[in-house]
């Protein structure tokens, strides 16, 4: 019977993507569309899902929750960094790997958080 082996320092990595692609879509998405001129699938967007107006209303607090879940995460990941693996090949190998996946999501996670950031405050004043 074969068990699943899962990191400890996998869901922290997942939660920190969670928040961090919620400021890609208050303040990236919306600033892609328009300058790509596709204002008005922007407006159907917003008509689908109102909730991307309060992200975009709330950045501040949405940029604070995905900084904390990152920093948390980080932080998480960098304690588990040491902890010992199973001695079993197959069960060291598949800790191994998921602590390696854990790392590129949270490395992904930063990327979309500045990204994020960057349009959230400071595209426009830089493009205005």
């Amino acid at each position: 019977m074969s068990e699943e082996i899962r990191s400890p320092s996998t869901l922290p990595a997942f939660l920190s993507l969670f928040t961090s692609t919620g400021t890609l879509v208050c303040c990236a998405l919306p600033a892609l569309l328009v300058s790509l001129g596709a204002g008005a699938v922007m407006a159907g967007l917003i008509e689908a899902v109102p909730q991307i107006t309060w992200l975009g209303r709330n950045k501040v607090l949405v940029f604070a929750i995905a900084g904390a879940m990152i920093a948390l995460s980080g932080a998480w990941q960098w304690h588990a960094r040491s902890l010992p693996c199973p001695i079993d090949p197959a069960a060291a190998r598949a800790c191994t790997r998921a602590r390696r996946v854990s790392w590129i999501v949270w490395w992904i996670s930063v990327a979309a958080f500045l990204i994020g950031g960057f349009f959230a405050f400071f595209a426009a004043s830089l493009f205005a």
